[in-house]
């Protein structure tokens, strides 16, 4: 447990769609939640989707409607559907992963465990 793995990043033009996947090197169903966040240059890290273990799912403002996250317990993989991208979406994004409950907010990066090591997202106007 503990190893996730981004992969489906890119260039798109503004308008496009792009499917980013988080493999987990243990079960999903074990962490209580997973989540994507995106870091774009100079900026702080930031929410973008989470499921948790029950498979709800929350969203940042900025991309509800757009994003979809989704998770396949077979294949171990967590996904992020990314629909209508647009510019102010180019950034890393990475996936992260909570293996127990705490105060933190689903939103906070330092509630998460474990992460990824990213994969950059680019979207031209």
């Amino acid at each position: 447990q503990g190893q996730l793995v981004e992969s489906g990043g890119g260039l798109v033009q503004a308008g496009g769609s792009l499917r980013l996947s988080c493999a987990a090197s243990g079960r999903t169903e074990s962490y209580v939640r997973m989540g994507w966040f995106r870091q774009a240059p100079g900026a702080e890290r930031e929410f973008v989707a989470v499921i948790w273990r029950a498979d709800s799912t929350n969203y940042a403002d900025a991309v509800k409607g757009r994003f979809t996250i989704s998770r396949d317990n077979a294949k171990n993989t967590v996904y992020l559907q990314m629909n209508s991208l647009k510019f102010e979406d180019t950034a890393v994004y990475y996936c992260a992963a909570a293996n127990r409950f705490g105060s933190t907010s689903h939103k906070d990066p330092s509630g998460y465990h474990y992460w990824g090591q990213g994969t950059q997202v680019t979207v031209s106007s």
